[in-house]
């Protein structure tokens, strides 16, 4: 039996169950995502040489310019402070609205990325010290953990992929390379732009292919971290639901607090219909609160015993009337006025107390 009680806690134990809602929006609070960061780095590089294509002709005449601004109106300058000051300010104002377009694509990009695979989360969790990072021997660990042992062999599947993309497009074109000894500047400066943007088109396309199976590996990893055992998903029901017995004991005080207002309505009712054993409605008929008689009390077995002690106690008549007791308790709820349909039975019973009432 021993065995079988720890058998059945080691099992418990096991984190072998997919993580609830509360358990994945817990970890997304916390920065705990599946994201690749091959992914952003891909998508950033194909916009930014997209925009290489889109607007080459626009960087090569700012970045001509910015030279022939340095050189012809900066020569005759004399330096001082002043003077000094002007040129780097003037130059950094020209450099940075020249290679703004590409920063901003950058950005763009990158934002986009990232949206894509784990939507908008902000969260300064991650920010946080943590004193257990510090711990020489969890370092350790994860050097030498499977994890690790992952993200060397993608970063050696990189490198090769990318040098091998790029390798093959030089090798392709060595020859066109060799003749722009005997080209212009221009066609020179042409050749060796299309080929760099080449080869970022294609080393981005090859990265986006490795970051694929990089972003369902992080997917993967994620959902393993983040799997719960049976005795957690207990613990969370009993945190987010309460506890199964303090909830039961809640609803037991409720009921005897609903019973409790229900018996002190009894006293005011002007009849008490009865099965006679098992059913008991307590009526009321007060023009002033309803248009109709209402229930005050009703209950089956114990209720109905307890309805009748108490209607006893304090002389409120009791009247035997086996189906419309039966039907007062099936259509009508606490403090709601009667149906259509037993205004007559009701009318008459009540006519039947006002009568004995009179006579007493």
């Amino acid at each position: 039996m021993n065995w079988l009680s720890l058998d059945l806690q080691y099992f418990a134990g096991e984190k072998t169950e997919k993580a609830t809602p509360k358990k994945r929006e817990d970890t997304r609070k916390k920065g705990q995502v599946a994201k690749s960061q091959d992914i952003t780095t891909s998508l950033l590089m194909l916009a930014v040489f997209i925009l290489f294509i889109a607007i080459g002709g626009y960087l090569k005449e700012r970045f001509i310019g910015i030279l022939e601004h340095s050189f012809n109106e900066n020569m005759g300058v004399t330096l001082t402070e002043e003077s000094t000051h002007k040129i780097l300010v003037d130059m950094t104002v020209m450099t940075a609205t020249t290679i703004a377009p590409v920063m901003g694509i950058a950005v763009l990009a990158g934002v986009a990325a990232n949206y894509m695979q784990i939507g908008f989360l902000f969260s300064t969790e991650p920010l946080k010290v943590q004193l257990n990072k510090l711990n020489p021997i969890e370092g350790a660990k994860k050097i030498f953990s499977a994890r690790a042992l992952v993200e060397l062999l993608k970063s050696l599947l990189k490198i090769a992929l990318v040098g091998t993309i790029t390798f093959t497009i030089i090798w392709m074109r060595r020859s066109d390379m060799m003749e722009t000894s005997q080209k212009g500047i221009d066609a020179s400066l042409a050749f060796f732009s299309e080929t760099t943007i080449t080869m970022g088109i294609a080393a981005s396309l090859g990265l986006l292919f490795i970051s694929v199976i990089d972003y369902t590996y992080q997917r993967y990893d994620h959902e393993k971290n983040i799997r719960m055992s049976k005795h957690d998903i207990k613990d969370e029901y009993k945190n987010s639901e309460g506890d199964p017995q303090i909830k039961s004991k809640i609803k037991e005080r409720q009921r005897q607090m609903s019973m409790q207002r229900m018996m002190s309505e009894v006293p005011e009712a002007d009849v008490v219909i009865t099965n006679p054993t098992h059913y008991a409605i307590a009526i009321k008929y007060d023009e002033k609160k309803a248009d109709a008689p209402y229930v005050v009390a009703k209950g089956v077995d114990y209720v109905a015993q307890r309805i009748k002690e108490v209607a006893n106690n304090h002389d409120v008549v009791m009247v035997e009337n086996r189906p419309l007791a039966r039907g007062l308790y099936d259509t009508v709820e606490i403090n709601e006025t009667i149906d259509e349909q037993f205004y007559q039975a009701v009318a008459e019973v009540l006519a039947y107390v006002y009568r004995v009432q009179k006579k007493a």
